[in-house]
C-alpha cells in the first residue's frame, strides 16, 4: 500500500517540478514501499478508525521525512546532516510529500484490511444485576451511595432505593425540632439528592415474593436479583391499655412537629382560658417515658422549650410546668458509663426535672398515667420513647425472626432461610462475632457502616468471591441535656458539661449530609443564642381531652 500510495503522490511531485534528479522518483518509490511497510505494522495494527489510520501515517511520514530527508538523503549526496534550520527549509517541499504519501498509505491500508475482515462484533456487557433497597434512612441511603461509587469501577448493578418518605432523616437533631430550636426541614435530606445516581421510588412496599424475586409497590411489581431491608424501626407500645391511642412519639419530623405544636398550644390555652388549678396543672404537666437517649433528650428540650418562651406567657408562674421522665431501671442512660448517667441526671434534677426511676407506665388515658406502682400523674402530654422494634414489614417475610421480631442475619447480612436477600440496620439481628455472637445494637452508626459493608458484599458475590464479616467497635456515644450541656464518651474518654456540648454539635454537624444542610443548622443554632425560640403553630393538633377549643381562638 505505500507503493500504491507513492505513485500518485510521486506523480505530482513530479508534475509540480519538485523531483529535480533524475533518480528522485525512484528513490520516493523505494521510500515509499519502506514506510507502507511501517505503516502496515504500526498503524493498522492499532487504528480503531480510517481518520486515525490517516493521522497515524501522516505522522510517521513526518518521522520518515526527517529520517531519509534530513539524515539519508544528505549522506547520499556525500555531506554530513546538520538538521538546521536551512536544512529543513532546503527539504520542506519533500516534507509536504511525505507527509501526504503516509496519510494516503494509513487509510489505504485501513479501507483494504477492513474490506477483507469483517469487523468483530462488539462485545456485549452483561445485563446490570437489579438490586432493589428498601427504605431510605442511615443504611438504606448508604448503601445506595456506596453501590455507586462500585459502579464507577464497572460494576454492574442496577440500584432502586423505596421508601415511604422521600428524604433522609438526621434522627439525632429530632429532639431539637420538637423544641423549636431547628426547623424541621433542615435535619432531612431528599434522597434523591443524597443519592443522585441511584434510581428513587417513592411509595411503601406492600409485599415481597422471595421466590419470584420481587417486591410490590402500588401495584406494581418491581423485579430484584438482590434485596436489601433497611427498613428501620417503629415504636412499641407493649400492648399497655391506652397507650398508642394517647401517647406522642418522637420517631420522625412528624412526630417531633405535632409534639411542638401541642406543647404551644397548651401554653396558648392555659395563659388566659383555664381558670381551674386542677386543669391547669394537668395541662402544663409533660410526662416522658423512656430514660434512654430519646427520652432523656426529649424532657430535657421541652423544658427549654417551654422555659424558653415562658416570658411570653403572662398569664403563666414559672413554677407551674411540671416535667417528669419515667424510667424502668434505677439509673438513666444506660447506654453511659454510670458516672455519665448520674452527672446527666443531677444536672437535669437541678433544673427542676422530676425522675421516677425502677418504674414503668402501666396504662394510659386522655386525662394522664398511671404507673405500676399504682402512682397516678394527671398530664395532657405523654411522649413515649420507652419501646421501639422492628418495622412490623419484617414480620410478613420468611426466613428465621428473633423474639422482637427482628430478621435474624448471618455475620455478612444475608438473612437466615432467605435467598439473596439482605438485612440491616433496626430491622435486623446481626451477630458481632467478636463479642460472642451478641448482636450489634440499633445505632446510627452501625447502621452507616452496615449499609456500606452490604454492598461490597454484594458486589464481592457477583465477583465470586465470599462476603465479608461485618466488624465494627462503638466509637462513642452522645446525649445532649439541653441548656448548653451534654454528657458523652468518646473511645472510653468522658466529656461532660459545656464542653460535651460544643462536642455534641461539632460532631454531628460534621455529619449532617451536604453543605447546605450544615449551613441551615449552623444558622439555626446562632440564631437561638440571640432570639426567642418560635411559637407559631400551622397545623391543627390534637385537643386534649375534655376541653374543646372554639374554633375563632384557633
Amino acid at each position: 500500500m505505500g507503493l500504491v500510495a507513492g505513485l500518485p503522490v510521486g506523480a505530482l511531485m513530479q508534475l509540480q517540478g519538485m523531483l529535480e534528479d533524475p533518480g528522485g522518483a525512484a528513490r520516493v518509490l523505494v521510500y515509499a514501499t519502506l514506510i507502507g511497510a511501517a505503516i502496515g505494522v504500526v498503524i493498522t495494527q492499532r487504528a480503531h478508525g480510517l481518520a486515525e489510520a490517516a493521522s497515524g501515517g501522516a505522522l510517521l511520514g513526518l518521522l520518515g521525512w526527517m529520517l531519509f530527508s534530513l539524515t539519508v538523503d544528505p549522506l547520499l549526496h556525500g555531506t554530513v546532516p546538520t538538521w538546521s534550520v536551512t536544512a529543513a527549509a532546503t527539504a520542506y517541499r519533500s516534507l509536504i510529500g511525505d507527509v501526504l504519501q503516509g496519510s494516503l498509505a494509513g487509510a489505504a491500508l485501513f479501507w483494504f484490511r477492513s474490506r477483507r475482515r469483517p469487523a468483530a462484533p462488539a462485545p456485549t456487557a452483561p445485563p446490570p444485576v437489579r438490586v432493589v433497597i428498601v427504605g431510605g434512612g442511615f443504611g438504606g441511603v448508604t448503601a445506595a451511595r456506596r453501590f455507586e461509587r462500585l459502579a464507577l469501577r464497572r460494576i454492574p448493578v442496577d440500584v432502586t432505593v423505596i421508601s415511604n418518605s422521600n428524604f433522609l432523616l438526621f434522627t439525632p437533631m429530632l429532639a431539637e425540632v420538637a423544641s423549636s430550636a431547628l426547623e424541621p426541614a433542615h435535619i432531612s435530606t431528599p434522597v434523591r439528592t443524597a443519592a443522585a445516581h441511584t434510581r428513587f421510588r417513592h411509595g411503601a412496599v406492600a409485599d415481597v415474593d422471595t421466590d419470584a424475586r420481587a417486591v410490590r409497590v402500588d401495584d406494581e411489581w418491581v423485579p430484584y436479583d438482590h434485596l436489601v431491608l433497611a427498613v428501620g424501626s417503629v415504636p412499641r407500645f407493649l400492648d399497655l391499655p391506652g397507650v398508642q391511642d394517647n401517647a406522642l412519639t418522637m420517631k420522625d419530623l412528624g412526630d417531633a412537629t405535632r409534639l411542638r405544636e401541642h406543647v404551644i398550644e397548651l401554653l396558648e390555652r392555659t395563659d388566659h382560658l383555664e381558670p381551674d388549678p386542677g386543669e391547669r396543672r394537668r395541662l402544663l404537666t409533660f410526662v416522658v417515658a423512656g430514660g434512654g437517649f430519646a427520652g432523656t433528650e426529649t424532657v430535657a428540650e421541652l423544658f427549654d422549650l417551654v422555659y424558653g418562651v415562658l416570658h411570653l406567657y403572662p398569664g403563666i408562674g414559672p413554677d407551674e410546668p411540671r416535667f417528669v421522665l419515667v424510667h424502668s431501671r434505677d439509673h438513666i442512660l444506660p447506654e453511659l458509663s454510670p458516672a455519665l448517667g448520674d452527672y446527666a441526671r443531677d444536672r437535669l434534677e437541678a433544673r427542676g426535672i422530676e425522675f421516677r426511676l425502677g418504674a414503668r407506665v402501666g396504662s394510659a388515658s386522655p386525662h394522664g398515667v398511671e404507673l405500676d406502682d399504682g402512682t397516678r400523674i394527671s398530664t395532657a402530654t405523654f411522649v413515649w420513647t420507652a419501646g421501639n422494634g422492628p418495622s412490623p414489614f419484617v414480620a410478613r417475610l420468611g426466613g428465621e425472626h428473633a423474639r422482637n421480631g427482628a430478621l435474624v442475619t448471618d455475620a455478612t447480612f444475608r438473612v437466615v432461610g432467605l435467598d439473596r436477600v439482605w438485612a440491616i440496620g433496626d430491622c435486623a439481628q446481626i451477630p458481632d462475632t467478636d463479642s460472642g455472637g451478641a448482636p450489634f445494637p440499633p445505632t446510627a452508626q452501625h447502621a452507616l457502616r452496615q449499609g456500606k459493608v452490604v454492598a461490597e458484599n454484594i458486589a464481592a458475590v457477583l465477583a465470586g468471591r465470599e462476603p465479608a464479616a461485618f466488624r465494627f467497635r462503638t466509637i462513642g456515644v452522645l446525649v445532649a441535656l439541653g441548656h448548653r450541656t451534654a454528657a458523652a464518651e468518646i473511645r472510653g474518654t468522658r466529656f461532660s458539661g459545656f464542653a460535651a456540648w460544643l462536642l455534641w454539635r461539632g460532631i454531628y454537624l460534621a455529619k449532617l449530609p451536604g453543605t447546605e444542610k450544615r449551613l441551615r443548622v449552623l444558622s439555626d443554632w446562632l440564631l437561638d443564642l440571640v432570639f426567642p425560640r418560635d411559637i407559631v403553630v400551622t397545623t391543627a393538633t390534637r385537643e386534649p381531652a375534655g376541653h374543646p377549643v372554639d374554633g375563632n381562638v384557633r
